[in-house]
């Protein structure tokens, strides 16, 4: 049985996060998964606090999203981040359009800097790896895509895979698993409501709830290293329903 995790983003909100902490327990969660914005301002004091009240609702931590600036300005910060919470892996999710690489050899270069960002994360005997959106997906003008180019310019580079992510960037998701499914790590799991459908919550849907197999997709993840399955919906118009609807579908497949 696995124990399904909740990316805290989906609840932001949705304050204070003591509450949704509540709800995760209560549904059924054992693990959530960080963002700056739940521990991005807090001091020490602040992280153990944090500590002590997932522990008390039987929650952990063990995924974090970590900015590029961050891991690249601040390793030591990110790294205390990680300890006190009880990480295990930790993943750069995201980068801003305007700093999109535009060419093979810039996606290249891309994985090459997350490489060495992650040196002194993985020597602290952590996970490193990047977190896909769409834009890894669309090809470039050599015809290659800049997933393959982040992977080759690094090689040490685990990959937490967002599904959904790659279904909206018009790939095939089994494929992509077949090709790095020795890198995947983590896994995020959420759904693509049909077309015009859920259009107040950005076209997505509760898991299970939408046109992602879910029910062929798990069973192919589960023959990777993948540890951590963390539900997350960008922007749900009820947290309360994707919670509960969510890990009920999981525990279906």
């Amino acid at each position: 049985m696995t124990d399904f995790s909740f990316q805290l983003y989906s609840a932001r909100n949705y304050p204070p996060y003591s509450e949704v902490y509540a709800l995760l327990a209560d549904a059924g969660y054992k693990q959530v998964e960080g963002f700056a914005g739940v521990y991005g301002d807090l001091d020490q004091a602040g992280l153990d606090a944090l500590k002590a009240e997932l522990d008390a609702r039987g929650l952990s931590m063990p995924t974090g999203h970590f900015s590029i600036e961050l891991l690249e300005n601040d390793p030591q910060r990110a790294l205390a981040i990680a300890r006190t919470l009880g990480m295990r892996s930790v993943y750069c999710p995201w980068l801003m359009p305007e700093e999109r690489p535009t060419d093979a050899a810039g996606w290249h270069a891309l994985g090459a800097r997350l490489e060495k960002a992650g040196k002194p994360i993985r020597e602290a005997g952590f996970d490193f790896g990047w977190h896909n959106h769409d834009f890894e997906f669309f090809p470039l003008e050599d015809g290659s895509m800049p997933l393959d180019q982040i992977f080759a310019g690094g090689p040490s580079l685990s990959w937490e895979a967002d599904i959904a992510w790659v279904v909206r960037g018009k790939a095939d998701p089994f494929m992509w698993i077949e090709k790095y499914g020795p890198r995947i790590t983590s896994v995020h799991v959420k759904d693509i409501a049909p077309a015009g459908e859920n259009t107040d919550e950005d076209g997505w849907a509760d898991v299970g709830h939408g046109t992602v197999p879910w029910d062929k997709l798990l069973p192919a993840l589960r023959n990777t290293p993948a540890r951590h399955f963390i539900v997350e919906h960008d922007n749900p118009n009820d947290l309360g329903r994707l919670v509960r609807r969510s890990i009920a579908s999981l525990k279906t497949y």
